[in-house]
């Protein structure tokens, strides 16, 4: 019997664990999207030569999200939000930024992520089971700092207050061929704000994409986007160790979310290795094994509609 590719065998195990949802996305499966505004100040264009970070502005869609494949878990139980920003380039193709309000990810290779989705076989209210955690953390001891770090988290009080971290690291390519190891943060104009898990537990089902919703007819909700300068020793191959936090960072432009939902646009692929020019992926495994992943969620819900 011919072996099946790997993203295809972690997509199977996903749904195995959080069962099988049609038309929706194995990972990140319940979000909003918006139409959206991308300002760059020109601070990027030193260190790179993408179209959307030279001085200027372009249109985007961003897409917030909880994280659970599982569309109908409450909103506490997927502390981990997203925030996917898909700029839409003068010449008709898109780049992506995808971020996470966690810094890291749990596993280091594509290899290790699907035998983890194997070990964690089951979840009640969001979280494995003891058992199924002891024997994670004992064969995969690089993923107990993501572990730790989402056990800690507090969910952001909005959509609009969250911190999201791109987790996998890129190079910026500037006019002379030059490559600079980068990051993506997206900070919130409103200030990062979190709940109690007493206020987030009283939350009911909705409430993030019904407060965004509020929020936008009051008031505007932007983010800047900073790009964290990697040092030497900082891995970029690596997405369950975080850089130091006293690495550099420079704002290179803001994204205003527009009071405009798109829910047609939700059938668009926030894949985070759809760079531009001036832009390469890194040398992360786990960041290359998403887009084979994102194709096969994509081909599923597709078939099924």
């Amino acid at each position: 019997m011919e072996k099946k590719p790997l993203a295809e065998t972690a997509v199977d195990r996903i749904e195995k664990v959080f069962g099988e949802h049609r038309e929706y996305r194995r990972a990140h499966a319940r979000g909003v999207i918006y139409e959206a505004v991308f300002s760059a100040n020109g601070l990027g264009a030193e260190y790179t030569t993408a179209p959307h970070l030279q001085k200027g502005k372009v249109k985007a869609l961003a897409r917030f999200s909880h994280s659970s494949p599982d569309p109908t878990w409450t909103d506490v139980m997927s502390p981990v939000k997203g925030l996917g920003v898909q700029f839409l380039l003068p010449d008709g193709s898109v780049t992506n930024i995808v971020g996470v309000n966690s810094p890291i990810f749990l596993a280091k290779t594509p290899e290790a992520f699907t035998k983890i989705l194997g070990v964690v076989t089951s979840f009640k209210k969001g979280k494995p089971r003891l058992r199924d955690l002891a024997k994670l953390l004992i064969q995969y001891p690089e993923s107990r700092a993501a572990i730790k770090i989402v056990q800690k988290m507090h969910a952001p009080a909005s959509f609009a207050t969250g911190r999201y971290h791109s987790i996998h690291a890129f190079y910026f390519i500037d006019k002379n061929g030059n490559r600079l190891p980068i990051k993506y943060e997206w900070e919130p104009d409103a200030g990062v704000e979190t709940l109690t898990p007493k206020d987030a537990g009283s939350l009911p089902f909705g409430y993030y994409e019904w407060e965004i919703e509020d929020r936008l007819q009051k008031e505007p909700v932007s983010f800047r986007l900073n790009i964290v300068i990697g040092g030497e020793e900082d891995p970029t191959d690596d997405p369950t160790v975080a850089w130091p936090e006293e690495r550099h960072k420079l704002t290179v432009g803001t994204l205003t979310i527009l009071p405009k939902p798109a829910p047609e646009a939700d059938e668009r692929k926030f894949d985070p290795t759809a760079v531009t020019e001036g832009i390469e992926c890194s040398e992360d495994q786990i960041l290359h094994f998403r887009k084979a992943a994102y194709s096969i969620s994509e081909e599923r819900r597709n078939s099924e509609k």
